[in-house]
């Protein structure tokens, strides 16, 4: 007889013995237990602790590592002097708690202590001071900024973090004064006419190749909440409108998942971390795209050797690592009970994964495309002007995961488009999905609750 066949008849008298056992209750008829969770092993131990030393020493990092940029904020640019105020030992009025908050800085009420949180509510510290200021940054308060002092007290220099444009404060003591919101995009923040203050930004106008007047034209052209991450790069300081070329300063938060990490591509987010903070913050570090050597393109980049950047000691390459960890961890905050229409928001949700085509794009729960997301400017229904800075010369279809909390400044790279339903509208018209106006309010209701 075949073998194939004695096998398959026993294994039928198995199955069967084991339906009859059931049937006369010999093994019990219930619920099959299901499989319990395997023990961790000693590996996976090693895995959840390097998990949380990479977010422990990413937030140090992301909140207070200057990366050794003082050499340049301070030592170059002499930004600290025009803080501390001639007063006490600067040029200048200073900055004064008034003048900082009024410009974006934000403090940190955690670093304070409790005896001046209790004089600032008394109306005993003077906010019109820069000694105040210099005061709050002996306690590491301004959030994003390092000050770095003398023995005797007086201001030696000053330097950034990444916290500077990417965190804010919930205004829980007052306005402009909490707890830190770390990945929310600074919108108040003018990053421009802080620079500008700088007693020597004649080392900016030597590189880019124009006088200190156009410089501090340029600089106060970027208004709150943007910064021109490009300008040094290809020295185009405003559009050929004669508009400020600066873009938005993006959240930094919602990323896991999310391909390329700016408006217009140029890579990965520890790729623009390596980009921002030695191109940029011009921290002591290494960074190399050879990209940047292409001398059409980028002309100021191709004179200056960004594209191949070497210090030593090297103190950003090391710090990489965790910094990236840190900024994946930091989901998309939930919007607020109240802040949108529940009902709108649910029909939303059906225009948007059908008649508006948002989806297409915009795919559930990335909110991007998965992989190589970036469009034409064709595509976008807009102008090619910064997206032509970039070397891929296209646009990041962006992650709309915690639209509301930057809807300050408006919407796209350069808020062109001052609200929600303007952006809808725009891509109402651009694609023909002929949207009534209930549904582009719908829409936007959606939009806001993601």
């Amino acid at each position: 007889m075949n073998r194939k066949f004695l096998l398959r008849g026993a294994l039928i008298v198995v199955c069967l013995g084991f339906a009859l056992t059931l049937i006369s209750g010999r093994i019990p008829s219930g619920p099959v237990a299901t499989a319990q969770a395997p023990t961790p092993t000693e590996f996976d131990r090693v895995i959840s602790q390097n998990a949380q030393r990479m977010i422990e020493e990413g937030r140090r990092t992301f909140r207070y590592d200057t990366f050794g940029d003082e050499a340049w904020f301070g030592d170059t640019l002499k930004l600290h002097q025009a803080i501390e105020g001639a007063k006490h030992g600067g040029v200048g009025p200073g900055v004064s708690p008034k003048t900082a908050l009024a410009v974006g800085l934000k403090v940190d009420m955690d670093a304070l202590p409790p005896a001046l949180v209790a004089q600032v509510k008394a109306g005993k510290v003077d906010l019109d001071d820069p000694a105040t200021t210099l005061a709050l940054l002996k306690l590491n308060a301004v959030v994003g900024v390092t000050g770095f002092f003398q023995a005797g007290g007086s201001l030696r220099s000053v330097g950034v973090q990444c916290a500077f444009c990417h965190s804010t404060v919930d205004d829980a003591f007052a306005a402009g004064i909490g707890h830190r919101l770390d990945g929310w995009a600074n919108r108040d923040l003018n990053v421009g006419a802080i620079v500008a203050l700088a007693p020597n930004v004649k080392v900016i106008a030597d590189v880019l190749g124009v006088d200190t007047a156009t410089v501090l034209k340029v600089l106060n052209s970027w208004g709150p909440g943007k910064y021109d991450a490009e300008l040094i790069q290809d020295g185009k300081g405003l559009r050929p409108d004669g508009k400020s070329a600066a873009t938005l300063l993006p959240a930094a938060f919602g990323l896991a998942g999310v391909n390329l990490a700016t408006y217009t591509g140029w890579g990965s987010v520890t790729y623009w971390n390596a980009y921002v903070a030695n191109t940029q913050m011009h921290g002591m570090g290494t960074f190399f795209d050879p990209r940047l050597n292409n001398a059409k393109q980028f002309p100021v980049a191709a004179k200056t050797h960004y594209g191949n950047i070497r210090n030593a000691p090297d103190e950003i390459t090391s710090k990489l690592a965790a910094l990236h960890f840190y900024q994946l961890a930091i989901p998309a905050p939930t919007p607020p009970e109240g802040s949108y229409q529940k009902e709108g928001a649910a029909r939303g949700k059906i225009l948007f994964e059908g008649k508006a085509q948002c989806a297409i794009c915009h795919v559930p729960p990335l909110y991007t495309e998965p992989g190589y997301n970036m469009h034409t400017a064709a595509e976008m229904g807009i102008d090619n002007f910064q997206s032509n800075r970039s070397p891929d010369k296209r646009y990041r279809t962006t992650p709309l995961r915690g639209l509301w909390t930057h809807q300050k400044g408006g919407f796209f790279h350069d808020g062109r488009f001052p609200t929600l339903q303007s952006v809808v509208a725009h891509y109402n018209t651009t694609r023909n999905l002929h949207l009534t106006d209930q549904e582009i309010l719908d829409l936007v209701e959606f939009l806001k609750s993601l």
